[in-house]
């Protein structure tokens, strides 16, 4: 009743409030930011520096109109839970400033577009968009995240799919660039996710999410983070015995995840889980900024 009370307290000037930073914020403009760089480094790979900038304008633009939607549908849906994080407590969907019929009309809207531009490029491009969308939104927010610790795993599918968008729009097919491309961004999100869960178990807790380190604890989390980071080793050599990539790919890219799993091991040495998590999620972050630079950079040896 209070909650309900609430939400009816002084609705016209709640709604006068409402800014267009609000319908922004609900898309998720960090998570769209990294997967646009992932997009625009799969049609790199893709055109070897022959670029269609054309094409690549119209690539960026669908992806960000669905990847947009698939976020504003998961804050519709997470906005009871958003409300129990201190992290998601101030989203205008928790906070009930924007209405909940609003949030579904908009995440619609995005969606319809961006699928259309991406059809307007050829169907795997829609085909991907549309399976993006789906484990985003029903498999991981509406399922998973919710009953399993599977979720982050299953997530890393929708997660995987824009650098094979950019790919597959230059290709036109799913062929071994695409699925390498694939495997990176799908093994690239649970470690990276979970160094972030381990820093806010205590949130999960309290909002319900059973994730992996409130579920099976932080040491074992950890653990689970090393065969990930392990199988990213190989990410550049198959780039590179493919001939996607050069020799200087090759090895930037081996030595990153090497860092990356030394950091991962000093783990179970690490006095304070919290300083630990932080900096294996910021190295997370940069060592995906990374890799995709020098993956653009080093095509061009392939062109």
């Amino acid at each position: 009743m209070e909650k309900a009370a609430d939400s009816l307290v002084n609705p016209s000037s709640r709604e006068d409030s409402v800014t267009w930073k609000d319908y922004v914020q609900i898309t998720k403009p960090r998570i769209i930011q990294s997967n646009l760089i992932a997009a625009f480094g799969g049609f790199w790979v893709a055109s070897k520096w022959d670029i269609d900038w054309l094409l690549l304008i119209q690539v960026l633009i669908g992806c960000t109109l669905v990847m947009a939607s698939a976020c504003v549908f998961n804050n519709y849906l997470d906005r009871e839970l958003d409300t129990k994080m201190d992290r998601t407590r101030e989203r205008p969907t928790a906070t009930g400033k924007l209405k909940p019929s609003h949030v579904l009309v908009y995440g619609s809207i995005l969606g319809l577009i961006g699928l259309a531009v991406l059809l307007l490029i050829n169907l795997w491009s829609a085909i991907l968009g549309i399976v993006g969308m789906f484990v985003y939104v029903v498999v991981y927010t509406l399922w998973l995240k919710r009953t399993s610790t599977w979720s982050t795993s299953m997530g890393g599918v929708s997660g995987a799919m824009p650098p094979m968008i950019g790919y597959v729009a230059v290709t036109g097919e799913v062929d071994m660039g695409a699925w390498l491309l694939f495997a990176f961004l799908f093994l690239w999100q649970p470690p990276h996710f979970w160094a972030l869960g381990i820093r806010r178990k205590e949130e999960y807790r309290a909002a319900g999410f059973p994730l992996l380190p409130v579920v099976k604890g932080v040491k074992r989390t950890k653990l689970q983070m090393i065969p990930y980071v392990v199988l990213l080793i190989v990410f550049p050599i198959l780039m590179y015995t493919y001939k996607y990539t050069g020799m200087i790919f090759l090895v930037a890219g081996v030595l990153l995840a090497l860092v990356w799993l030394i950091i991962c091991f000093q783990g179970f040495t690490a006095k304070n889980d919290e300083a630990w998590s932080k900096k294996a999620f910021m190295f997370s972050v940069n060592y995906l900024m990374i890799m995709f630079l020098i993956m653009i950079l080093d095509t061009a040896t392939k062109a």
